[in-house]
């Protein structure tokens, strides 16, 4: 006899067409956050290494600044190498908060039904710390872009005029700008901590041994950037640059 399954039900726990391209894509997207963010990262500690140049005086401060702009003359007119870097990172920023995003949003409707009590695990702080950590950054890195690249905030916002700029805007008297930086500056290294634990168990990290070396580095190196970024404004404010 001739059986009819065209209104077969699927076996118990047998997933839904849907599921595995849903899950293919949303390992694809955290490759992308884990390739994006490291090259954030990269450019994290490339641009530190540039702001330590303010310990060697106005002119090379100047000077370093002023070489940034020339970068790729005369094969490209002069500051596009800015330009297309600052696209690049857009692209990349912009790229990995949508991924999170939709990342986040397919986590919450994996989970319909809210636990009555759910404790505050380790995987929850740090996913909250992501989070808000994140919106943190974001807002640090306008603020930023507001203050010194486009100067518009900046106390002095003289362009060319770098050290003075950076000397003007973390003056003693502007200590709620000190204070906001350090909080977004702790904000970075915390989502750097964990971001890059995270980009190491996402490209193939899963030992438990190297996972005790992996959380080691991710914070010395977070650490490491904290210090970095905050010995400019601290420096100013306590007189080492005036």
């Amino acid at each position: 006899m001739a059986v009819d399954t065209s209104t077969r039900k699927p076996a118990a726990g047998t997933p839904a067409k849907g599921k595995p391209v849903r899950r293919r894509s949303s390992v694809a997207l955290k490759i992308f956050m884990a390739v994006t963010g490291l090259l954030l990262v990269g450019f994290l500690y490339v641009h530190m290494i540039g702001n330590l140049k303010i310990f060697f005086g106005e002119e090379t401060f100047d000077h370093y600044a002023h070489w940034l702009r020339s970068i790729g003359t005369p094969l490209l007119p002069e500051a596009w190498y800015l330009y297309i870097q600052r696209g690049v990172l857009t692209v990349a920023v912009v790229g990995h908060i949508v991924a999170a995003t939709i990342l986040a949003r397919r986590a919450r409707l994996a989970r319909p039904v809210k636990y009555a009590h759910r404790p505050k695990v380790q995987g929850s702080y740090a996913a909250r710390t992501m989070r808000w950590g994140g919106v943190i950054v974001l807002l640090f890195v306008i603020y930023h872009i507001l203050d010194l690249t486009t100067l518009t905030l900046n106390p002095h916002g003289v362009h060319g005029e770098v050290y003075r700029n950076v000397a003007e805007d973390f003056a003693p008297g502007r200590w709620y700008v000190t204070l906001f930086y350090t909080l977004s500056i702790v904000a970075v290294g915390l989502h750097l901590r964990h971001g890059l634990f995270s980009a190491a168990r996402t490209l193939g990290q899963q030992s438990p041994r190297s996972a005790v070396v992996v959380r080691a580095a991710a914070l010395v190196l977070s650490v490491t950037l904290v210090v970095g970024y905050l010995s400019v404004p601290f420096a100013v404010l306590v007189g080492l640059v005036d």
